[in-house]
């Protein structure tokens, strides 16, 4: 990291799964970096979650000891959400997704630190209705990162219709020094990757139901016919078999659309406990 960061104080909000990637990489990028969680055992876990991944890359040559104590010198963690953004260029949002929550905790936000810009984390919800709520709007983007975030190269900046260019321009440049490729989408449900990650998911689910091929062979045949780096029903177990139906029924209903409606076998897993690889068990078992 040779330049100066386009944000050079950053406060992510949210400690878990994508929360302390989205940290990492931007402390890796010479930004100061305040990780909140309201949960004192979720922030601990997203420190030491951040320390192992980084030991996972001096192991496999990819960081070195001194970028290793570098970055975590960079990170601290806090509790309260107006201490951690008091100082803050940039404020990005990663907690669950939850539009009543996201608006809540930027809104938050935005009056404790006046002058930052907002990002939001949201991999399918509207990042104008989250912009309703907030008293400077046009300082809104979306910034859809992927998990994991540290290896995942792509970030999917959001515009909504009030978001100011100037903004999105920074938060395109950020994205850049982060060592994401970027694209640029306008706010519409699922945006570009949620809604074809997810139109496949669900067909795939149906195969599934339906007795087409194994969770194994469904998978195979994306993977080794299409070069997908991990199949469908596995990237479910991945994201979450809950996340991934709350998701679907949310772009079935905004995009009238019922090739999103999550399979009656999806629901069942669901409410069975089988989340995927958070749960031990989902399509695979892991």
């Amino acid at each position: 990291m040779t330049d100066t960061p386009v944000f050079p104080r950053v406060a992510v909000l949210g400690a878990g799964t994508m929360g302390h990637g989205i940290a990492q990489v931007a402390a890796m990028a010479g930004c100061e970096v305040v990780l909140q969680d309201v949960s004192p055992e979720q922030l601990d876990r997203g420190l030491a979650r951040i320390a192992a991944n980084l030991d996972k890359g001096i192991a496999r040559g990819k960081v070195t000891a001194e970028q290793r104590e570098a970055t975590l010198a960079r990170i601290t963690g806090d509790g309260e959400l107006a201490r951690a953004v008091e100082d803050a260029d940039l404020v990005v949002e990663s907690v669950p997704e939850k539009l009543d929550l996201k608006r809540e905790v930027l809104a938050a936000a935005a009056a404790a630190a006046p002058g930052a810009a907002l990002a939001t984390n949201t991999s399918s919800l509207s990042v104008t209705r989250i912009a309703e709520a907030l008293p400077h709007p046009e300082k809104l983007v979306g910034m859809h990162f992927f998990n994991p975030v540290h290896v995942m190269k792509l970030l999917e900046l959001v515009h909504h219709p009030g978001t100011d260019p100037e903004y999105l321009d920074a938060a395109r440049r950020f994205g850049g020094q982060l060592g994401k490729e970027v694209i640029v989408v306008r706010d519409s449900p699922g945006f570009a990757t949620s809604r074809l990650g997810i139109a496949l998911g669900m067909e795939a689910i149906r195969m599934f139901e339906e007795g087409v091929a194994s969770a194994e062979d469904i998978d195979r045949a994306m993977v080794l016919g299409y070069r997908h780096p991990v199949g469908p029903l596995k990237l479910t177990d991945l994201v979450g078999l809950d996340v991934r139906m709350a998701i679907g029924e949310y772009l079935a209903r905004e995009l009238g659309n019922p090739a999103f409606e999550p399979p009656r076998v999806l629901r069942e897993m669901v409410a069975a406990g089988k989340l995927g690889q958070k749960s031990g068990e989902g399509f695979y078992r892991w």
